[in-house]
């Protein structure tokens, strides 16, 4: 059995300005992290708070929205890096927070993103939590019939899944959010998201990086192989033509060429005549 006194660690991500902040306040029942509504990040690099909540001591890492359109990939891929030596040994669970609405491309593109990030070894650490659960006007589970994409993610996370209303008081969502958190850990063993994979997620991207641009290099070699041999092509044809007119020019300035040619009209009407009287006879 793995140690019962561990650290929790715990990460949030998700889009910029769905609630990753607020939630982590909520989970530790103070305000940690600076919460507000804006459209832009108010996390522009990672934060760590630690405390303990119903007996068991968690620490909660808020990241910097993945989808910040502000920051590149390369900015990104340093911010989950921060997001890891944060959470050492390493992350126990992933809290994928997506506000209760629609799920736009925009929560499409930032699963995407923690998915090539952290690869799919990362799946069984995580667990999607709706924000906002105050707007529901019916259960989380009709709500989840409707809407097939984020059954599908919540699927991916292996069913695990948590409605949270930022606004409210009661403790006993907290409560049952750290049972499910309690679920996952057991049902891994105590393990926990290591910095190996995602090492070893970073070495294959590097190879899947190294092999597309040898495609690229053997592409663009095949195409200037093939403007070299089109080049030669058209300098060889300039070349027989003009060869071929300098020829013609040649016998053209050739008095015998002309005679040449009055011989041949002679014998061609000498062959013509003879042909014609032959016929008389």
């Amino acid at each position: 059995a793995y140690e019962q006194k561990l650290i929790w660690q715990i990460v949030l991500v998700g889009k910029t300005g769905i609630g990753k902040s607020a939630t982590g306040n909520t989970i530790l029942g103070r305000k940690h992290f600076e919460s507000k509504f804006s459209p832009t990040s108010t996390t522009v690099k990672c934060a760590k708070a630690t405390g303990v909540v119903d007996g068991q001591e968690v620490a909660i890492i808020d990241t910097p929205g993945l989808f910040y359109t502000r920051y590149d990939q390369e900015k990104t891929l340093k911010d989950m890096t921060q997001c890891i030596s944060f959470a050492a040994p390493g992350p126990h669970v992933f809290l994928i927070v997506i506000m209760l609405g629609r799920y736009t491309q925009e929560e499409k593109k930032t699963v995407q993103n923690l998915q090539e990030t952290f690869g799919e070894d990362a799946n069984k650490y995580s667990m999607v939590l709706l924000t906002h659960g105050d707007l529901l006007d019916a259960s989380i589970e009709e709500f989840l019939e409707y809407s097939e994409e984020l059954q599908d993610l919540v699927n991916q996370c292996d069913g695990q899944y948590h409605v949270f209303n930022n606004k409210k008081q009661d403790g006993s969502q907290v409560t049952e959010l750290l049972e499910k958190i309690r679920h996952i850990i057991d049902k891994n063993g105590g393990s926990h998201y290591t910095n190996e994979m995602f090492q070893d997620r970073k070495l294959e991207e590097e190879k899947q990086k190294i092999l597309r641009e040898k495609e690229e290099e053997i592409r663009k070699e095949r195409e200037e192989l093939q403007k070299e041999l089109e080049r030669k092509y058209e300098e060889q044809l300039r070349k027989m033509k003009y060869e071929r007119a300098a020829r013609q020019e040649a016998e053209e300035k050739n008095p015998f060429f002309h005679l040449g040619n009055a011989c041949e009209s002679v014998v061609k009407a000498f062959k013509c005549l003879f042909l014609t009287t032959a016929g008389l006879f």
